[in-house]
């Protein structure tokens, strides 16, 4: 083989290793990495659940209640609350959720879950209305001086000086009395003070000096005799007044308790004493003559009447759609979010009046109640002056407008900075098969006008082809802290919840309960 072709075989044996080593170095990387890795953080968006409150009666204490859920916020995408993890209740329903009642954006109390259950096919929930709780109100300069002095008072820390309680004697107590007799005397240093119970005291110990036992004598022939003197010294006030003081007592000669070493002192609380059964058993309910002694207390029994499992802890009390029906906006979010109130604030309050004047003309003309003006009577052809000024009639006034039924206007802020957002309902008085509704949704324009986004006009023969809109309230639906708006969609035989969202100048239906589509609204 010659030089050139060894030269050549080198070169390729090296570029295959490096090649190799290359591909070793990329397969860690690869399989550490098969696709896109999503880690989950802190900051990931937890669950947050939109439902509407209906009552009948007062507000904070109603009559009868029930919660619909509307849709469930998981992972930045909306889901049907009403089937939303549904075993069998939805999430949105399951026992002790507590959902905040929002007016506005402002809480106006809080709702529990209790139980739940279906009504025309839909899950709802039933619990208890509960007000927000009261915040604490700050004490004032007289109560924290009161509350300094007492904390002073009561300070067990160690200090340098000694404290002047109230009602102490004043220090250096005098020495206790002495004992006759051979002993010794015994003293105390002092009655403790009197404001201070807990107040360690010393006490001088009795002296044992003076007890003592004599020996027999030599010349006494083995009697012994025992002579004893005892000098009594006098107690303190503190030992006279402890009652709870430990006293040490010399023990009982055994010869007392010779004739009965296995018995127990008789004033032992703890000793077990074994008596006779006196509770009645259990009567068997079924009377088996096969079983007559069985007393099993969790053998199954067969009772007439009702059973006592399985009740509900708040019955079902609102059922359908009658007239006093109340809606407020519910949420249950495991994060707080800061209040965020929706109502605007008019820069002039003649605008209110003005926009809300045209809306209202706009609703008629959808509506059909405004009639077309007549037409101008004709000139009548006169030869004298005196004659034209005589046949001039003045011009009748305009008729009242027509009014509006169950008109609702609202006025939005749905976020800082956006402007108003107005939303105005109403319909006829007719008939219920031949009622007209129309709801606006609209905003100012630059030149102060109005410029209507959505308006939705149906009547009472096509509501389940499209249905009724109601508005509920504003509510931040999506946690971004901007308002959408909520509605009722309300057939002949069926409903369902609507979130719109207005921006850029549009209404953008965001979600829709149930899954269903109704008709379309048309916008100006």
């Amino acid at each position: 083989m010659s030089s050139r072709r060894k030269d050549v075989l080198v070169l390729l044996i090296e570029r295959t290793a490096l090649a190799f080593l290359g591909l070793l170095a990329v397969l860690p990387a690869w399989s550490q990495y098969p696709g896109q890795v999503t880690k989950t953080g802190k900051d990931s968006p937890e669950l947050r659940s939109i439902a509407v409150l209906e009552w009948t009666g007062e507000a904070g204490s109603p009559k009868a209640s029930r919660m619909v859920p509307v849709a469930v916020l998981d992972g930045g995408k909306l889901q049907d609350g009403g089937i939303y993890m549904a075993r069998p209740e939805p999430l949105a329903l399951t026992g002790e959720v507590e959902y905040e009642l929002q007016r506005d954006g402002k809480p106006v109390g809080l709702f529990d879950i209790k139980n739940s259950g279906q009504e025309q096919g839909s899950w709802v929930g039933y619990g208890s209305w509960k007000p927000m709780p009261a915040a604490r109100s700050k004490p004032s300069q007289k109560e924290l001086a009161k509350v300094n002095l007492e904390d002073a008072e009561s300070d067990d820390h160690p200090v340098l000086h000694r404290k002047k309680h109230a009602g102490e004697a004043p220090a250096g107590g005098t020495g206790g009395g002495g004992g006759g007799g051979t002993g010794s005397g015994s003293g105390s240093s002092g009655p403790a003070p009197a404001g201070d119970p807990d107040r360690p005291t010393l006490h001088k110990k009795p002296s044992s000096d003076s007890t003592g036992d004599a020996t027999p004598s030599p010349g006494t022939g083995g009697t012994s005799t025992t002579t004893t003197s005892t000098t009594t010294a006098s107690p303190s006030p503190s030992q006279t007044s402890d009652q709870d003081r430990p006293t040490l007592h010399k023990k009982d000669s055994g010869d007392s308790s010779a004739g009965n070493t296995n018995s127990a002192p008789a004033d032992d609380p703890d000793r077990p004493v074994l008596k006779k059964n006196k509770k009645k058993q259990p009567e068997d309910i079924g009377h088996s003559e096969s079983l007559p002694d069985v007393t099993d207390p969790d053998r199954p029994k067969l009772k007439r009447g009702k059973s006592s499992g399985g009740n509900l802890e708040v019955v079902p009390s609102l059922m359908g759609l009658p007239q006093d029906l109340q809606q407020t906006v519910a949420v249950s979010d495991a994060k707080t979010h800061p209040e965020h109130p929706w109502n605007y604030a008019w820069s002039n309050p003649d605008d209110e009046t003005k926009m809300k004047s045209a809306l209202e003309d706009i609703a008629r003309d959808a509506l059909g109640l405004n009639s077309p003006p007549p037409p101008p009577p004709a000139p009548k052809r006169t030869t004298t002056a005196k004659t034209t000024r005589k046949s001039a009639k003045p011009v009748p006034p305009a008729p009242p407008p027509a009014p509006l039924v169950d008109e609702q206007f609202h006025v939005f802020e749905l976020a800082y900075g956006s402007g108003a957002t107005l939303v105005l309902s109403a319909r006829t008085d007719a008939p219920r098969s031949q009622m007209k509704f129309v709801t606006l949704i609209a905003q100012p324009d630059l030149y102060g006008n109005v410029l209507v986004l959505l308006k939705s006009v149906t009547d009472g023969a096509h509501l389940d082809e499209k249905p009724r809109m109601r508005l509920v309230d504003a509510v931040d639906a999506m946690a971004d802290n901007r308002g959408e708006l909520l509605f009722e969609l309300r057939g002949a035989t069926a409903r369902q919840f609507a979130l719109y969202r207005v921006l850029r100048g549009q209404a953008e239906k965001l979600f829709v309960s149930g899954g269903g589509e109704f008709g379309t609204e048309s916008a100006e």
